[in-house]
């Protein structure tokens, strides 16, 4: 009876392995279940064959390694999507990474690294999601139009890729977890020839990483 939370926890692993993501409707079912199953079933036995508190708090502070990679990130970009729907920043998925698109006009105003009020709100609820799935590393990255100088161009980049970082700070984002960056105009997504493509050129980018060492 003492290996019940183990074999919940399994249980909970082998569930969460055959969902269907709601946002995507892509299955999560191997993935989910390769990176994390072993390691849940570890950090389910410390708390499972032995009660003192430091063997639960063990269990319970697990994190990365008792999810597993895979599973851990699966989790937080299901509450990025949750937070962030209808804000205008897009969630994208690289392999076990997370990438934040956050367009330089909900941002910041022309010309400013000073963020906008109305985008407060928005950085709350990222902030709130990785206060919460602290086992990442984050990269804030500034990137601009071709507008103007190279010089005056990666000032402002790096700017406001400062400005989101100072402001997750305020949410309880612990600073050493940032990597801060501007580059201004080198890393093109959009032609720059077109206003539409200057418009999309210029943005932050949030680089959410697995930490696992």
């Amino acid at each position: 009876m003492r290996l019940t939370p183990l074999i919940a926890a399994i249980a909970c692993a082998a569930l969460a392995a055959c969902t269907t993501n709601p946002y995507t409707g892509e299955s999560q079912a191997s993935k989910t279940a390769a990176y994390g199953l072993g390691a849940a079933a570890v950090c389910g036995l410390v708390g499972a064959l032995d009660s003192k508190k430091a063997a639960r708090n063990a269990a319970l502070g697990c994190g990365i390694v008792g999810a597993g990679v895979g599973a851990y990130m699966d989790a937080q970009e299901k509450k990025l999507r949750e937070q962030l729907q209808g804000t205008g920043v897009r969630v994208v998925r690289d392999g076990d990474n997370i990438r934040l698109v956050m367009p330089g006009n909900i941002t910041f105003n022309t010309d400013s690294y000073q963020l906008r009020a109305d985008f407060y709100p928005v950085l709350n609820s990222v902030g709130l999601v990785l206060a919460k799935y602290a086992d990442t590393t984050i990269r804030i990255t500034g990137h601009t139009d071709d507008r103007g100088s190279r010089q005056y161009n990666l000032t402002l980049s790096e700017k406001r890729a400062d400005s989101v970082a100072n402001y997750l700070v305020t949410r309880q984002v612990a600073r050493d977890r940032m990597f801060v960056e501007g580059v201004a105009f080198d890393q093109p997504i959009a032609d720059n020839g077109t206003a539409a493509g200057r418009a999309e050129n210029r943005r932050v980018e949030l680089y959410i990483l697995p930490r696992t060492g």
